[in-house]
């Protein structure tokens, strides 16, 4: 019986926002690792290397990642590339679902165009994260709906992690609430290599945590208050003078540099 060879990447870029950039996956270093350094990792281990550039910087809303990263991305003609957003849109003042996924489409489209393989996924429900999200879940709706019909034209590959309970679990997140954490990260990264056929990446990326006992009211309230302090209020504050939290931040990786496996 004849193996079936792995699919080769030998360059793969990454665009986005915050996600893709790593927080809150910190490297040990004073950086962030994050779901794509750890999908270029795979690649490099099952290839031997991988040129890899990241273009993700926190902040970041849908038109921004199309009009400041696409064309460098397309410039490195990937044979791999990653797009993950959204966010930020569906927590700003006004949201425009139609808009999220024209820019969506025309940034796949351009890298399926130019030879690449593209992965994108979409939100969980954060209300088991943050019982705030209930206010924004019609919008998370429709912010993956848009993701789901955008792969489908484009031809993108889509992970459609909102569709797994286990997204949802608080165990997976940071304490901002907003970033997945190490374990999240490793999640996704497994996922995505999963779904490009990578050696020894499995569907367990969405197997449930085991169970634990729930905190009591007094911890839950408590857990609260240390959120809205550390967290929700310096973001609001942030947001009312109209700051990013990624200005004056560059790309981690700006030019596809060799990872070897």
């Amino acid at each position: 019986m004849t193996s079936v060879a792995a699919p080769r990447f030998p360059r793969y870029v990454a665009i986005g926002d915050s996600s893709t950039e790593g927080l809150d996956d910190p490297d040990g270093r004073g950086g962030y690792r994050g779901w794509a350094n750890r999908l270029a990792e795979r690649l490099a281990a099952a290839q031997g290397s991988v040129l890899y550039a990241n273009l993700g910087i926190r902040g970041r809303t849908t038109r921004e990642i199309r009009d400041e990263q696409l064309a460098r991305a397309v410039a490195m003609e990937p044979t791999l590339a990653t797009l993950f957003s959204g966010t930020n849109d569906v927590v700003a003042r006004r949201f425009d679902a139609d808009r999220v996924a024209a820019d969506v489409e025309t940034m796949q489209r351009a890298l399926v165009e130019a030879g690449a393989t593209v992965l994108t996924f979409t939100l969980p429900d954060l209300t088991p994260v943050m019982p705030l999200a209930r206010l924004i879940v019609r919008r998370v709706e429709a912010l993956n709906t848009a993701l789901r019909d955008a792969s489908a034209r484009s031809g993108a590959i889509l992970v459609d992690v909102a569709k797994h309970p286990v997204a949802s679990d608080p165990r997976l997140w940071s304490e901002d609430r907003l970033h997945a954490n190490a374990l999240g990260h490793a999640r996704i990264a497994q996922a995505l290599a999963h779904a490009i056929g990578l050696p020894d990446a499995g569907a367990d990326w969405a197997a449930p945590l085991p169970a634990v006992e729930r905190p009591g009211l007094g911890a839950v309230m408590a857990a609260e208050w240390r959120w809205t302090r550390r967290h929700l209020a310096p973001w609001i504050w942030r947001h009312l003078r109209g700051i990013s939290s990624g200005d004056g931040v560059d790309a981690k990786r700006p030019a596809l540099s060799e990872m070897v496996g």
